[in-house]
C-alpha cells in the first residue's frame, strides 16, 4: 500500500492546521519547508477559477523560486506592503481528501482568511484551497496550493501580498 493511502483525513486537517499557524505567526522559511522541491502557489483569477495558469491570468502564478522570492520580499523590511506584516487569523474548514493518485493526494478544504493592517479595515478573503500533497519521507508535503477566493469583485480587498 502506498503511503498516500495511509493517510488519514485527520493527519491532513492537523497538517492544514500546522500551515496556518505557520502562516498566522509569519514563520515563512518554516512554512516554506512544507513545500516540495517543485511546488507551485496560484491564485486564480475570481472570473475562472478553474482555468490554467499556463494560458489565462492568474492573481498569482508563482513556482517554487518565484514562492521563494515572495517570502524574502515579504520579510523584508523596505516591502512596505507587509511592513510591519499584517496580523492575520486563518479558519479552514470542511477538509477533505478527493482523490489518492500513487504518493499524492487532492485535498480541498475551505477558508476564511482576516487581514489586520495598520490604518485599514478588517478584510476577510473567503474561498476554498485545492491542494496537491504529497508524501515525502513519511511526512507530508505541499505540491501544489490554490486559494480560489470566492469575491466576485477584488478591487475593494485591496492588495494581496501575503500569503493566502
Amino acid at each position: 500500500m502506498s503511503e498516500a493511502k495511509k493517510v488519514t483525513r485527520q493527519q491532513v486537517e492537523d497538517f492544514l492546521y500546522e500551515e496556518a499557524a505557520l502562516l498566522d505567526a509569519w514563520q515563512l522559511d518554516d512554512w516554506l519547508k512544507l513545500l516540495t522541491e517543485d511546488a507551485v502557489y496560484n491564485v486564480p483569477s475570481n472570473d475562472r477559477p478553474d482555468a490554467d495558469s499556463k494560458d489565462t491570468l492568474f492573481i498569482i502564478a508563482d513556482d517554487i523560486h518565484r514562492i521563494r522570492a515572495r517570502v524574502t520580499r515579504l520579510k523584508d523590511k523596505s516591502a512596505h506592503a507587509e511592513y510591519p506584516p499584517s496580523r492575520t487569523r486563518r479558519m479552514i474548514s470542511n477538509v477533505r481528501i478527493v482523490r489518492r493518485n500513487g504518493p499524492s493526494l487532492r485535498v480541498e478544504a475551505n477558508f476564511s482568511v482576516h487581514r489586520f493592517r495598520r490604518n485599514e479595515g478588517i478584510r476577510a478573503y473567503v474561498g476554498h484551497y485545492r491542494y496537491e500533497l504529497r508524501v515525502e519521507g513519511r511526512k507530508l508535503k505541499i505540491a501544489k496550493r490554490e486559494a480560489v477566493i470566492d469575491a466576485m469583485e477584488l478591487g475593494s480587498m485591496g492588495s494581496v501580498s501575503f500569503i493566502l
